[in-house]
């Protein structure tokens, strides 16, 4: 069973390069296999560490897939203004190239019923990855307010983040293919920009 080891608190001993081939492996197991079939055990071996290091890094498999898909985003939202709301959406949804837009759509395959069924892979993709991202979101949306380019009351506010995930998840369901900068840019100006009065 894959299940913390009683260890000391967080140490950070580990270089950035090689967290970033922890994070690395990781990714690439949970694309080849899924999130329930991997394991501490799966990591340790690809990554030649022990069990140990991986636990006094990360409290367990959740945090550590969590982690390790917040290191692999190329930019952070509350790092985007390009002075215009079109702009910052524009920027970031279109940060990554189509190769790695597909690579994205494997791990939320590997992911797929583990988010809906595990509440600590739930937690901590929450504390890690989504509500950073929404916060950056918030801003980017505030700062579209006090510029004037969006009205302070408009209800499409509240839904900016569930707009942005549709982005995503309804291409694949509907059309059976992967999003694209192509199709990301379209779907801003489409549904984005109206909606917003932008």
């Amino acid at each position: 069973m894959d299940r913390p080891e009683p260890t000391a608190q967080r140490r950070t001993r580990l270089t950035p390069e090689r967290e970033g081939e922890l994070y690395g492996a990781v990714l690439e197991i949970l694309r080849e296999v899924g999130y329930d079939a991997l394991t501490m055990d799966a990591v340790a071996a690809r990554t030649r560490s022990s069990k140990a290091t991986l636990y006094r890094q990360w409290r367990g498999k959740p945090e550590l897939v969590a982690s390790a898909l917040r290191h692999q985003k190329p930019v952070e939202v509350s790092a985007i203004d390009t002075g215009t709301v079109r702009g910052d959406l524009q920027a970031m949804l279109c940060v990554a190239d189509d190769a790695q837009m597909e690579k994205d759509a494997a791990l939320m395959r590997g992911l797929g019923h583990a988010v809906h069924t595990n509440p600590d892979l739930r937690r901590a993709l929450r504390e890690l990855l989504i509500e950073p991202e929404l916060e950056g979101l918030h801003a980017m949306m505030r700062r579209g307010v006090e510029r004037g380019e969006i009205a302070a009351d408009n209800p499409a506010l509240d839904y900016v983040g569930h707009m942005m995930i549709g982005a995503f998840v309804t291409r694949p369901l509907i059309e059976g293919r992967t999003p694209d900068c192509v199709y990301l840019a379209d779907y801003i100006d489409a549904v984005m920009v109206p909606a917003l009065g932008l």
